[in-house]
This record gives C-alpha cells, sequence and structure tokens, in this order.
C-alpha cells in the first residue's frame, strides 16, 4: 500500500511537473513572440550608406549606419540567410552585399562579402525571390528619350557571387519593382500605371517583353515606389517631381489582387476602391519607396525631396488624408526601405 501511495504520488508529481514544464513552455513561446523585433533598412543617394533603424518600439527608434563604398544606392534586401545586406549601387551599377551586419556598430564601415558584375546604368528598386535578384533600370534603353522603355536585370546568387542571367527590356519607364508570388508587378513611371509579368522568372533569355496586363491607379500622379504585404499594396505618388515640399502621397488597396485582377486591361482601380494619404501635414513630397506592416497597419516612406530627404513613419495609415507622421527621421535624399522582423 505504501508503495502504491508513492507511486500515485510521484505519477501526480510526474504530471504536475508535466502541466509546469507545458506552462513554462508556452509562456516562452509567448516570449519569444513578444520579443519579435522590426527594422527597417535603407538605401540613400547622398552618401551610399546603409542605415538601419529598430523600430520595434516608435517612441524609441534606434538607429545603426553602417559606412559602405558606394556614395549612391538604391534598392535594398537583407538577407537573413548569410545577415547581408545588398543594395544596388548607383556607384559602380552593380550589387553589393555587405555581410555580417547586425555584429557592426554604428559608424563602422562594412565588408563587401558579395559582388557581382557591374552592368547597370541607373539600378532603382530591387525585388527578391530565392536567389533570384530582379533589379528594375530607369535609364534610356534605347537611345531614344523619346520613346518609354526601360531593362530588368536578373541576376543569380550563389554563395558570394552575383551573376548576370538575363535582360529584360520593356515598353515603359520603370522604378518601383515587387514579386506576388512568382508575378513580378512593376510601376509604370511617368504615370499613374501598374503593370504585372506573370510567371516572371520563366523567361529565361534576352527579350524585349510586354506587360501581360497594365491598369491605372487613380488619383495618382506619377508613380514610383510600391509594396505588398498581406493582401495590401500600396502605392506612392511624388506628384509634379519638381514640387519636393507637398504634392506627395500614397494610396493603399486592400483586398488588391481581387481590384486588379477584376480591372481590364487598360482599366482603372477607382479612388472608392482605394485610401490616399497626402497634404501639407504628411510631409510628403517626393516619396520615392515604400514599405508596410499589414499587421501593425504601420507604413513607412523613403522621401528623397522635402527637408532634404527622411525617413516617414505612419501608424495607423489605413486612416488616410492628412496624417502627421508618426515619426520622421532624417535621412538627406532617401532612396529604398526594406522591413524585416526578426
Amino acid at each position: 500500500m505504501k508503495f502504491r501511495k508513492n507511486a500515485k504520488m510521484m505519477m501526480y508529481g510526474a504530471l504536475a511537473l508535466s502541466l509546469t514544464a507545458s506552462v513554462t513552455s508556452c509562456k516562452e513561446d509567448d516570449d519569444v513572440v513578444k520579443s519579435q523585433k522590426t527594422y527597417i533598412y535603407t538605401s540613400n543617394n547622398a552618401d551610399g550608406n546603409i542605415n538601419y533603424y529598430d523600430v520595434t518600439d516608435l517612441s524609441n527608434v534606434i538607429a545603426t549606419n553602417i559606412v559602405t563604398p558606394s556614395v549612391a544606392a538604391d534598392g535594398i534586401f537583407y538577407d537573413a540567410s548569410s545577415d547581408a545586406v545588398v543594395q544596388a549601387s548607383r556607384t559602380t551599377f552593380g550589387l553589393e552585399g555587405i555581410i555580417n551586419v547586425s555584429s557592426l556598430s554604428s559608424g563602422a564601415s562594412g565588408v563587401t562579402g558579395i559582388v557581382g558584375t557591374l552592368d547597370m546604368k541607373s539600378p532603382r528598386e530591387t525585388a527578391v525571390i530565392g536567389n533570384t535578384y530582379v533589379v528594375a533600370d530607369n535609364a534610356d534603353a534605347d537611345g531614344n528619350t523619346a520613346t518609354a522603355d526601360g531593362k530588368l536585370y536578373i541576376y543569380t546568387k550563389s554563395g558570394n557571387t552575383f551573376s548576370l542571367r538575363n535582360v529584360i527590356t520593356t515598353d515603359f519607364k520603370l522604378w518601383g519593382i515587387t514579386f506576388i508570388g512568382n508575378d513580378l508587378y512593376a510601376v509604370v513611371d511617368a504615370d499613374n500605371e501598374i503593370a504585372v509579368y506573370t510567371n516572371f522568372l520563366s523567361n529565361t533569355s534576352n527579350t524585349t517583353l510586354s506587360a501581360t496586363k497594365r491598369v491605372e491607379v487613380e488619383g495618382i500622379v506619377r508613380t514610383h515606389g510600391l509594396t505588398y504585404d498581406g493582401t495590401t499594396m500600396i502605392m506612392t505618388d511624388i506628384g509634379n517631381a519638381m514640387n519636393t515640399t507637398d504634392d506627395g502621397g500614397f494610396h493603399i488597396i486592400k483586398d488588391f489582387l481581387t481590384k486588379f485582377n477584376g480591372a481590364s486591361n487598360g482599366g482603372m482601380i477607382t479612388l472608392a476602391q482605394q485610401t490616399r494619404v497626402s497634404g501639407a501635414a504628411t510631409l510628403l513630397g517626393n516619396p520615392v519607396d515604400v514599405a508596410y506592416d499589414s499587421s501593425k497597419d504601420i507604413a513607412y516612406i523613403a522621401e528623397a525631396g522635402n527637408g532634404g530627404g527622411s525617413l516617414l513613419i505612419f501608424n495607423g495609415a489605413t486612416k488616410g488624408g492628412n496624417l502627421n507622421p508618426t515619426v520622421n527621421i532624417p535621412l538627406k535624399s532617401a532612396s529604398a526601405v526594406f522591413l524585416v522582423k526578426k
């Protein structure tokens, strides 16, 4: 009897220990979720350095500056597998990957550990899927400035090397690009359209290619940046490029794919299907790129013009209208932003 009693007590003790371990494990899991941090990586055309920001707490943003060999750069991407920041250098006209960035203190010089061929003329936004990097180049492609065109440079990353796979020439001017699945979406620079190339990477040779579909976005004057998160697309509007002070904005399109697919080729996504953020209070004059956290409804804007340039953060972006930025961080000639959670 005593043995059974002790056995029963041991069983209860083991059960209690198991429950305690389970509760502890759940608590640890909860702590992991709660401790997830959010970072914004930025490029600029003033000094080419990488500035990244811990924006987990918008009341206490922590900035880190990494010195790079470039003096101007655009499209930026963070590669978690190698702790590298890749940006499109407008100095060397190739992709440069600065490695081990998380271990660098602010003001340190980064090591360019991922390099490739220097093929481009005017690189802008970068879109990445797997080990394939696509860079939009807005230089005149055919030597005739009267025709609208651009190039998409497609690179493959293998180890510490970028290799040019092929080049697609487009029949419209380029700036911002982003992947949704295997489809590449691109802004049509100089107007208010967005275009899609379905199954883009299936085009493996050098060729001239028209978009699968182009749709106007009502209310935009001249679009530049775009991003997609959750089911929401955001596109920036620089307005009149000569006005860098107060005519910019950005458009939020919820359930984007439904609305885009519902429009005909050459059709329109109407203002009624969007939310616009614009006005003097926004400080948006020349917003050239955007990142968006749909889970928190926070938009991060690379503002290239107003005040010389800045990173503008809008908490509660879908409220729309003449919003004041929640955070305004000076960033001269800001050119690109990229959101990372880790």
